[in-house]
């Protein structure tokens, strides 16, 4: 189901209901961009610690923003049957009394959900409008000191037309004249009453309906009184709340602390903390801590289906719709009648019979039903006929505990980021030392061209003629010591700490000189003799 601004106020309290009642809550984002360019050497990196990749994904969530977001709400009708609504959420982020926001698009990620489909007229036109605790902050700062300031440039030539009609008319106009300003849209309403009001200490302003709105010419008096009504449509309370958007639903699934499931999902958890809580923090260890704190129970389906892989008969699927499908394939679960019967409501019912990859509700619905069936398949390992028959959602929870709060870490020096814990080390092969002889000016992406037609390496210079390489596959390791061993001008072997570290061969080399000194100085300055 799509919801835009149009729709959300509406939705809202459904919403609330339904995420209150849920089992479990599935989540998937679509984004203008993945990974900044600038600074340059952004990219995700086997040589990432986890401190050092947050600080890369921050400065990316920090110029990007969310378009779509997928909330699959996930209810359990009885121990054996699931029903899911799932949901589109096209975001914008407000322009109503705060800073304009700058948006960064990525080509490729605009030509990659372009390519599946995704409508940006519903992002641009009908994004619901959201904000972070800072920014709200701000607002109510601004409505408390009457310093209201209109940043859509939309909305300024609506509004300044609107004080040109309401000035030219007050100057003729008699107490309780009133005239009707029309044809203005719902956040154009609330900037053209606010600047009226704040200019104007003689008018009062109501909205009607067919996006209309009110004038009317009153005393200060009558204006002060009517100021304190709670019939105000201007209320700092009600701006507060149409401001936030859909930070209201982002607040109301916080409050409901209930299981949230996605697929590779730090991103997600970023671009989560830095548009509706605070603006991520420099600390990575402040954001685990953060995040921990408002979703005390994550559960990525990456880290669940990369750990049992190994221990069932899987075809190698690189996405999350391909995991689906063999997790749904009848040669994993032969007609199976203990396993989870899965239903979409009416309002998702699209997502049945067809597939709709990289539509952000879709991949919440499969984040979901990937994590009731793998659940399924470690419950089947280790209970009787009996208990299968009867599974329930908190004993799937039992069966995942050791993956939650784990969300997988891709491509770096960690196997998980742990957000209840210590991060999970993994075991990759050794590095690699590329020594180079006869090949000047030789640098990194020279190196990965040359060696981008037998494997794939993550490359570091290490000094001026030698680099580093990582890999995340033994066979590519193997491969490339065997296939340079006898090369000219690239000697390729085993990295040794002792051997090829240049603070050490340093350290041994200062060491050397300093035991060489001393030495001769031993030989040259003797013990004097003693004559008889």
């Amino acid at each position: 189901m799509d919801v835009g601004a149009a729709d959300f106020a509406r939705c809202l309290p459904c919403l609330r209901d339904r995420v209150g009642r849920a089992a479990f809550l599935g989540l998937d984002m679509e984004f203008t961009g993945l990974h900044s360019a600038f600074p340059q050497n952004n990219q995700p990196s086997l040589f990432d610690s986890p401190a050092e990749r947050y600080q890369k994904v921050r400065r990316s969530v920090q110029r990007f923003t969310i378009t779509q977001l997928g909330l699959a709400i996930f209810s359990e009708e009885n121990s054996n049957k699931y029903v899911v609504h799932s949901y589109n959420f096209f975001l914008f982020p407000s322009t109503l009394g705060v800073m304009d926001a700058e948006l960064t698009l990525s080509a490729s990620s605009i030509q990659f959900l372009s390519h599946y489909g995704f409508d940006y007229n519903k992002f641009l036109k009908d994004g619901i409008p959201y904000m972070n605790e800072l920014q709200e902050k701000i607002l109510s700062q601004r409505l408390l000191e009457g310093s209201w300031k209109v940043y859509s440039a939309l909305n300024m030539n609506v509004v300044k037309k609107a004080i040109d009609e309401v000035t030219c008319w007050i100057a003729a106009a008699k107490e309780g004249d009133a005239m009707i300003l029309q044809e203005l849209s719902d956040s154009q309403m609330l900037d053209v009453q606010l600047v009226l009001r704040q200019a104007l200490p003689n008018v009062w302003t109501q909205p009607l309906r067919d996006n209309e709105v009110l004038v009317k010419k009153v005393s200060p008096q009558h204006r002060r009184l009517l100021e304190s009504s709670s019939h105000d449509s201007c209320r700092k309370e009600l701006i507060l709340t149409s401001a936030r958007g859909f930070t209201n639903l982002f607040q109301i699934i916080v409050k409901a602390k209930k299981p949230l499931v996605g697929h590779n999902m730090l991103m997600d958890l970023c671009h989560l903390h830095d548009k509706f809580y605070n603006p991520l923090p420099e600390s990575y260890e402040e954001f685990k801590k953060n995040i921990h704190h408002l979703f005390p129970v994550l559960i990525d389906t990456k880290t669940v289906t990369k750990s049992i892989w190994k221990n069932y008969q899987f075809p190698r699927v690189s996405n999350l719709l391909e995991v689906y499908e063999v997790l749904c394939s009848s040669d994993l679960n032969p007609m199976d009648p203990s396993c989870p019967v899965i239903d979409l409501a009416s309002d998702s019912v699209r997502y049945a019979g067809k597939a709709a990859p990289h539509e952000a509700a879709y991949d919440a619905f499969l984040c979901g039903s990937v994590l009731l069936k793998s659940a399924h398949l470690l419950l089947c390992r280790l209970t009787d006929d009996a208990a299968k028959a009867d599974s329930s959602f908190s004993q799937y929870l039992t069966m995942l505990a050791e993956y939650l709060n784990k969300v997988n870490f891709i491509r770096g020096g960690v196997s998980s980021i742990n957000f209840s814990g210590e991060d999970a080390s993994c075991r990759y092969p050794p590095p690699l030392v590329v020594c180079v002889r006869g090949w000047p000016r030789l640098d990194e992406r020279q190196i990965y061209q040359e060696l981008q037609p037998l494997c794939h390496f993550d490359i570091r210079r290490l000094s001026e003629n030698q680099f580093i390489l990582l890999s995340n596959r033994f066979k590519h390791v193997i491969r490339v010591l065997h296939d340079y061993k006898d090369h000219p001008k690239l000697q390729i072997s085993v990295y040794g700490r002792w051997r090829h570290s240049p603070h050490v061969n340093c350290l041994l080399k200062v060491s050397g000189i300093v035991a060489l000194w001393s030495l001769l100085a031993f030989l040259l300055g003797g013990s004097p003799s003693c004559s008889p």
